[in-house]
C-alpha cells in the first residue's frame, strides 16, 4: 500500500509511520511563477499552540488562489472561499525533532470545520502550491495576512528525508527554527520579526543540515 503526502504525490510504500510526518523546510525569497501550479487556498486555525504542541482545524480549497498581501485578513479571505472549501481536517501535532514529528490528522466535516476556524483560535492563511522537483513531491507556502511575504518551501516523505535535491530557490534551511512552524506563525506572525531574521541571514548566512545525507542542488530554471 502506497502512501500519499499533502500535495498528492505517491511517496511509496507505507512504513507504518502514519501518525508522523517527515519533512525538510527551507526558506524561500522569490518562488518562480512557472512552479506555481496546482494551487490550493488554505485557512486554519489554532487552537492550542504552545511549545511545539498544537491543536489545528483546517480547511482547504482546491483550485483557488488568491492575493498574498499584508491586508489579506484570514476571516475575509475564508468569508469570500466558504463555499469553495472541499477538504476539511482537525489535526494534533507535538514538537518537531531533527525533522521529524507526531501528526495525527483526521478529516472533518468541511462545514463544521468552516464555522470552527471561524469562531477561534489564531488563524493562518496561505496559498499552497504542488511541484514535483527532481525526485520528490514539494509543497510551496506564499502566506498572506500578517505573515505575508513569507514563502516556505518543504518536501516530505513517509520516511527521514535524506539525500535531498534542494532546489535552487530555496535560501537556508529552517527544519527545526521553531519561528517558522505554522502553530508559531499563527501567535507570533513573521511580520513582528522578519527584519531581525534578515539581518541574523546577512550575518550568518545560509545554512542546509549535513546530518541527514548528502545535499544536491536542483536547478528550477
Amino acid at each position: 500500500m502506497s502512501d500519499v503526502d499533502k500535495a498528492g504525490h505517491d511517496v511509496g510504500p507505507d512504513t507504518g509511520y502514519s501518525d508522523f510526518e517527515f519533512e525538510r523546510r527551507f526558506f524561500v525569497r522569490d518562488f518562480p511563477r512557472t512552479l506555481r501550479d496546482a494551487p490550493a487556498l488554505i485557512v486554519q486555525s489554532y487552537f492550542v499552540a504552545d511549545d511545539g504542541y498544537a491543536l489545528r482545524v483546517r480547511v482547504q480549497a482546491s483550485d483557488v488562489e488568491v492575493p498574498q498581501e499584508r491586508g489579506g485578513d484570514p476571516a475575509t479571505v475564508l468569508g469570500d472561499h466558504a463555499g469553495e472549501i472541499d477538504f476539511a481536517a482537525v489535526t494534533v501535532k507535538g514538537p518537531a525533532v531533527g525533522g521529524t514529528r507526531y501528526e495525527a490528522e483526521r478529516p472533518v466535516d468541511p462545514s463544521i470545520a468552516v464555522e470552527l476556524v471561524r469562531r477561534g483560535g489564531h488563524p493562518v492563511v496561505k496559498t499552497r502550491y504542488a511541484a514535483w522537483l527532481g525526485a520528490d513531491g514539494w509543497s510551496i507556502d506564499v502566506f498572506g495576512g500578517a505573515n505575508h511575504p513569507l514563502v516556505i518551501a518543504e518536501c516530505e516523505r513517509s520516511r527521514p528525508v535524506t539525500g535531498l535535491e534542494i532546489p535552487d530557490f530555496c535560501i537556508t534551511e529552517i527544519t527545526d527554527d521553531a519561528r517558522f512552524s505554522n502553530d508559531s506563525l499563527a501567535v507570533r506572525p513573521y511580520d513582528s520579526w522578519s527584519a531581525a531574521f534578515d539581518a541574523e541571514l546577512a550575518a550568518e548566512g545560509p545554512r542546509f543540515r549535513q546530518d541527514f545525507g548528502p545535499n544536491s542542488r536542483l536547478g528550477t530554471g
